[in-house]
């Protein structure tokens, strides 16, 4: 008799897989058991022709001592393999993840030794996603440069707009985004020597005053649907060029829309969906 395939699929470790806007995650908790992969299984896990498939690996932990308060520490992996500082797409999905859990509807999350507020609110998850930076030291660029006027292409974008929102970005704003070739372009910035630890590059086009298209090159060299932090990153960007005033801002990308409510330099909200897309078991 064959053996039930169940008796001889192998015993590992529980994972989740969600989405926002298309952009999509696996999720292993780590609170009780430790959890944390060399580089080659994460991009292991993260490559659907071998593994699960993911844009990114995401760890939720026990809070450390900088997260006092929050409910768990989250920590993001690029699936080449190293940990990145944040991702506004997978804190909503981890957020709503934990709603499920706790029954609540309000918590804190530990991203990068800062605790995001996270409330849910009907079918959205809205995140306060910290505090905005144009200091060209803390994006950071290689020289002392005007970081609303980063002229470091040739590629006919213009002059960008650096800015960090726990993670480098880059905004170019141009007339019509559908002329441009995102990841063309995106990827040759990335390699400038101004920018020594790369930068998320995005290019943005102003339909009025509380709507902006937008389209965003990620590190480590993925055109990704949708990105939570660069369309804070955007809005902000926009505001101190001048190029819209309204309080919210709709941010459309290819995976779909996010409403960004952003006032006084205060932490810009970041309101959006998440999805459970299924679970399973890492045989490793």
């Amino acid at each position: 008799m064959m053996p039930n395939w169940l008796d001889i699929v192998p015993q590992g470790c529980p994972f989740v897989k969600m989405q926002g806007l298309g952009n999509h995650f696996v999720i292993v908790d780590g609170r009780t058991r430790a959890f944390a992969p060399p580089a080659v299984d994460i991009a292991t896990i993260c490559d659907p022709r071998v593994g699960v498939g993911a844009d990114q690996l995401l760890v939720i932990e026990p809070v450390s001592k900088a997260g006092k308060g929050a409910y768990a520490r989250v920590r993001i992996y690029n699936p080449d393999g190293p940990e990145v500082e944040a991702c506004g797409n997978a804190t909503r999905c981890v957020a709503l993840l934990l709603f499920e859990e706790s029954g609540l509807d309000e918590l804190g999350l530990e991203i990068n030794y800062e605790v995001l507020n996270c409330r849910r609110d009907g079918v959205n998850i809205s995140v306060e996603m910290g505090k905005i930076s144009f200091d060209w030291q803390k994006i950071p660029l290689a020289v002392a440069h005007d970081t609303l006027h980063v002229d470091i292409t040739d590629e006919g974008l213009g002059d960008g707009v650096a800015i960090n929102v726990a993670n480098p970005h880059l905004i170019f704003f141009v007339d019509d985004l559908d002329k441009i070739d995102v990841a063309g372009v995106g990827a040759r910035i990335q390699k400038n020597a101004l920018l020594p630890k790369s930068a998320n590059v995005g290019v943005a086009e102003i339909l009025n005053d509380n709507h902006i298209k937008f389209q965003v090159y990620e590190r480590p060299g993925v055109l990704t649907a949708a990105c939570g932090s660069g369309s804070c990153a955007v809005v902000a960007a926009a505001l101190a060029r001048g190029l819209i005033k309204s309080e919210y801002t709709y941010v459309e990308m290819p995976g779909g829309v996010l409403k960004i409510s952003y006032k006084d330099d205060v932490s810009p909200v970041m309101s959006g969906p998440a999805e459970f897309c299924y679970s399973g078991v890492l045989a490793k």
